[in-house]
Formats: C-alpha cells, structure tokens, sequence
C-alpha cells in the first residue's frame, strides 16, 4: 500500500535519515521504537506528508504523493491520512465533538452529515456522555480519544500516531492501545505507530527498530 524508497533528510549539516526504505501493507499495524533523535518522528513526518525528504519517494498505492501540488497534497492529505499525536492538540474553545467535526469541515462535508458522523465516532469511542465538553472537562485519556475520532472523521486508510499514549497513565494507555487493534479489526486501517511503550511496540505486526537514522532491523 505505501512504499517509502531511500528516505534522506537533513536539517543543515545534520543527516536525520539515512536511506530509509520500508513497504507496507493495507491492515498492517507497525511499531516503530529507538532511542530519541534516531529519526522516529521525522520519518512519520514525511510518511504522513507532514514534511518532505531531501532525497526518496513516498508513493501511495501508485500515487508519488511528493509529485502533488501543494494544494492537492493538502487534500490528499485531509481525506486518506489520520494522525494521533503525544499532545492531543484539541481546541480548547471548541466542544468534543465541534474538535471532531473539524478536518470533515474542511473536507467539505456537509454540516448536518460531520455532525451525525462525529457524534457516531465519540460513541463508539465510549464518549456518549462527553460530546459536548470542551478539552478542560476530560480527562487525559478521553481528550486522547477525541484525537482519535478527529483523526477517524474522514476514514483515512491509514492512521499516524506519534507517542500517542506517552501523556497518559497506564490504564489510559493500555484502553487506547486496545483501542488502536480494535479499529484495525473494524475498518481495516493501517496503523503505523511511534512509541517508547514497549508493550504497544511489541502488540504491533511488525516493529521497527531505528537507530542513527537507518532502520537496525525489522
């Protein structure tokens, strides 16, 4: 599904990675671990288009997604990929689910349909009772979930998540975990995961380990 070929990213005089190739499959959930600063997070960057390489390619299912304009690498971006970060980036001003609704906004979905469809996704999260709270009325595991469903509005077909349980307790990052393997269950998403939670790394398919820049092994 997605082919990331010869991956080279400097930033100045620092060579971040170092030719990094790694394919994977529609369905896959994929750990990737490794000290800090071996590369993680840039290379989720650039997999999710949040970034661009100096040097390789990232194709989607054919597409060289780095060929795009701007402006059709934005909208490709919104519609097929979905992303879950360590901070939940919710706006504090804005109930749960008026944060879901907001990349469905901007995708052009109709109102009365991002409503029905964010509401959806905050009950099958288990947030029923929270749709209308703003971030400071949740705690840290359910505004990890309204991530989750804001991430999930547009039904990407794949899910980037960068230390998604990193903020939270151990029983909130054991629930958001399960939670990752179930929607994998459900819609057939591919998840591709940085993580320094060992027990997530190692629930993945398949785990990477990087390492100055080059994946070590697989």
């Amino acid at each position: 599904m997605i082919h990331v070929t010869n991956i080279h990213k400097y930033y100045g005089d620092l060579h971040i990675l170092r030719g990094v190739s790694i394919d994977i499959e529609q369905g896959e959930v994929i750990s990737i671990v490794g000290p800090s600063g071996a590369g993680k997070s840039t290379l989720l960057h650039i997999i999710g288009t949040l970034d661009r390489a100096n040097e390789g390619k990232v194709i989607y299912e054919g597409t060289d997604v780095f060929q795009l304009s701007d402006k059709k690498l934005g909208r490709f971006r919104n519609k097929q990929i979905g992303f879950v970060f360590q901070f939940h980036h919710l706006l504090p001003e804005f109930t749960a689910i008026e944060n879901v609704s907001i990349p469905a906004h901007i995708a052009g979905m109709n109102v009365a349909d991002t409503k029905l469809k964010a509401a959806e996704l905050l009950q099958y999260l288990g947030l029923e009772d929270r749709l209308h709270h703003k971030p400071s009325q949740l705690s840290g595991g359910e505004q990890q979930r309204v991530a989750v469903a804001r991430a999930l509005i547009n039904d990407p077909k794949v899910v980037l998540a960068d230390e998604p349980s990193g903020n939270l307790d151990s029983d909130a990052a054991r629930e958001l975990h399960q939670l990752f393997f179930q929607l994998r269950k459900q819609f057939n998403q591919t998840f591709i995961i940085v993580t320094h939670n060992t027990e997530l790394a190692d629930l993945a398919d398949r785990k990477l380990t990087m390492k100055d820049g080059t994946i070590a092994q697989h």
